[in-house]
């Protein structure tokens, strides 16, 4: 028997065992991807990109991505901008019945400062438990983005964290854990101490399939909700209907700013690219892929060309953006520079350098792999030959500073754009890996972080884009090529009504579960 024959029957093996099984009347079914390879720990990095479904958080985001209040009941900035004075709910419990306190909000932010995993609290001095419910987080500097850390980073109990925690999370969100076999499913229910608005489904199953064995679910009506690549969102599935979600999940390609002088990372990595380093090499790119050609032809249709990191979000400037697909542009500017094909072979060269690079991709990921392909395709109508090589991360990481890498950002943190373009991120895991520099560029970008409130810091995000001369926008010194958003497509049952999804951010965790507490069946 082949091997795909083998994998086919051991999913509808898989899904006649979960038909056959007892679901309660409230049980909830959702296939989707698995994505807990470092498990359900806030403190580790859980839920920093959607609900973490455990844990609640100091401060959450409706779904118009609004700042509210969750945990606090009173919060507040000190004038040098370095202390959040915390007050917090007394009625809230953990899914054990234990009271929530400020020593588990001191212990889980202090805990996450020290793990030196994901969670980057560089900035945070140090938690301090002022009263049973009261409590500051002192800051070594001046940070108004640490706010997204009272959003993001859900409280764990102090006295029930070990190394076993990831795998047994215990907290004070919606949900609780009942059961999880790694790999195949996971179980959760009701919190029965939660303090907030009871939900209407009480219980949830997650399977953990593969794209092709989640929609085998969806089409055999063996799951409620399932979550599909965009190829597979075109399909009909009776019962069901699409559930489009737009998000600032991007994917774009990051081009080296500096050229190659052979110097190397600590590690022995080499730094620098002698093409993309020139500047009329990325405006020409930017102007001349078409991102509309993109969406339609590898999203079908289920995205939105993408023009910067931040799109769509309140901190977005869209005045630093240009119309792409412009061909003859393009070729005016290499034109103008100095670029010309003078052996006639298709490829530009200017002093003897040819425009000519390697774009590597992660080679799992079939979207990627396609935008490659079609990037470098198009790239030849300008006179860039683009060479692509599918890699595994751990490849890419040794030579992600010298070759154009195809990454995937997205976040409701504008500090996403701080990693990504700050000067002094260079070189730092994936932030700012091409060592891009720009002194105006940081400059907004520290107004922004000593800004009195957040509102106040969205002006200098903007500026930091493009003030009209210069910035990290495709109008000036454009350091990367975004290419699209994807809108995350889902498979939702005609008796389940999941209400109004949030823009959700890039795909790690379950983001579409952020409005829970507002899904009800119907016609059930």
């Amino acid at each position: 028997m082949s091997k795909a024959k083998v994998c086919l029957l051991c999913i509808l093996m898989f899904l006649c065992a979960v038909g056959c099984s007892q679901r309660s009347k409230d049980q909830l079914v959702i296939a989707i991807a698995e994505d807990n390879r470092e498990g359900y720990d806030p403190v580790t990095g859980w839920g920093r990109y959607g609900n973490s479904l455990f844990h609640s958080t100091i401060l959450k985001r409706d779904n118009d991505l609004k700042i509210v209040k969750d945990l606090a009941t009173v919060y507040s900035l000190s004038d040098n901008k370095r202390v959040w004075k915390i007050s917090i709910r007394r009625d809230a419990k953990f899914s054990d019945g234990k009271p929530l306190t400020a020593n588990d909000v001191v212990f889980t932010f202090n805990k996450a400062a020290s793990s030196g995993a994901r969670v980057d609290m560089t900035s945070m001095e140090k938690a301090v438990k002022i009263g049973d419910y009261d409590l500051e987080l002192r800051l070594k500097k001046p940070d108004i983005t640490f706010i997204d850390h009272l959003i993001t980073l859900g409280i764990v109990p102090e006295h029930l964290y070990n190394d076993k925690y990831s795998r047994n999370p215990i907290g004070s969100g919606l949900y609780k854990m009942v059961s999880l076999q790694e790999g195949e499913q996971m179980i959760i229910e009701e919190n029965p101490y939660y303090y907030g608005k009871k939900p209407a489904i009480k219980s949830v199953v997650f399977l953990f399939l593969s794209e092709d064995a989640a929609f085998a679910a969806a089409k055999s009506g063996k799951a409620d909700i399932v979550a599909v690549p965009q190829s597979l969102a075109i399909q009909k599935v009776n019962g069901m209907t699409l559930h489009p979600v737009k998000s600032v999940d991007n994917r774009g390609i990051m081009l080296p700013c500096v050229p190659d002088t052979g110097k190397k990372t600590d590690k022995g990595y080499p730094i620098g690219n002698n093409v993309t380093s020139v500047l009329s090499i990325r405006k020409a790119l930017n102007l001349g892929i078409d991102r509309n050609i993109l969406v339609k032809g590898i999203l079908e249709g289920y995205g939105t060309p993408a023009y910067g990191v931040v799109d769509g979000l309140p901190w977005d400037e869209v005045s630093g953006r240009i119309e792409s697909g412009k061909i003859e542009e393009a070729k005016k500017v290499l034109r103008s520079d100095g670029w010309g094909d003078s052996d006639k072979d298709g490829i530009l060269e200017r002093k003897g350098l040819k425009a000519e690079f390697k774009l590597v991709y992660e080679s799992s990921d079939s979207i990627r792999q396609n935008l490659a392909v079609a990037v470098a395709d198009q790239a030849k109508k300008i006179g860039i030959k683009i060479n692509i090589e599918g890699k595994t991360w751990d490849e890419i990481d040794t030579m992600d500073h010298a070759v154009a890498v195809l990454f995937g950002w997205g976040s409701h943190n504008p500090l996403e754009m701080y990693g990504l373009f700050h000067s002094s991120q260079a070189g730092i895991e994936y932030n700012n890996c091409g060592y891009y520099s720009n002194e105006k560029v940081d400059k907004y970008f520290d107004m922004a972080m000593n800004a009195s409130s957040f509102e106040d810091s969205i002006k200098y995000w903007k500026l930091a884009q493009w003030d009209g001369k210069t910035g990290f926008a495709m109008k000036g010194d454009a350091p990367w090529v975004w290419l699209v958003n994807l809108t995350h497509t889902y498979f939702v049952s005609d008796r389940l009504d999941i209400g109004k999804s949030r823009m959700e951010p890039h795909g790690h965790g379950w983001p579409l579960t952020s409005n829970i507490n507002e899904w009800k069946w119907i016609n059930r």
